[in-house]
């Protein structure tokens, strides 16, 4: 797990190399890729905690942990900066985020507390075992859900 950990330390050190001219200047543009690789990470870690809690892979209680892990530090992130205003679909492009965001920001932000919530509770259950994970996904896939339904158009 150690050797994985650095490896995820030298590429996010690399990453960041990478981003220095993006982050110096947070255009619209960057803030929309920063969130849409936010939300890419949040798909990534819910699918295995998913696939797990439906069967589609075998469950395992390191790899549920290290999921749910993942998504409560991304719960965290601030959004300052990859939720510009003007960074919405109805004046940029290669975005699904609804105008609605902006004209409700509490709203938004409380639906996201929702879903650190139910990371936080996943965190909790993911090393408990396979019917912990099964309970655990209704509250933080509602989470997303209940967000997505709101704030972000259809593909």
């Amino acid at each position: 797990m150690t050797t994985l950990r650095t490896a995820a330390a030298v590429a996010a050190a690399i990453a960041a190399l990478g981003l220095t001219a993006a982050a110096a200047n947070p255009t619209v543009e960057n803030a929309i890729h920063a969130r849409q690789a936010q939300m890419d990470l949040h798909a990534f870690n819910l699918g295995i905690l998913g696939a797990m809690a439906q069967g589609k892979a075998p469950y395992d209680a390191a790899t549920a942990q290290a999921a749910a892990d993942n998504l409560v530090l991304l719960s965290g992130l601030s959004a300052t900066l990859h939720w510009l205003p003007g960074s919405d679909n109805a004046t940029a492009a290669d975005t699904r985020a609804l105008p609605a965001i902006w004209a409700n920001l509490a709203d938004f932000a409380a639906k996201y507390a929702a879903f650190g919530d139910g990371a936080r509770a996943m965190q909790a259950a993911a090393g408990g075992g396979l019917d912990a994970v099964k309970a655990a996904m209704g509250g933080l896939g509602g989470a997303c859900g209940a967000c997505h339904q709101t704030y972000r158009a259809p593909e």
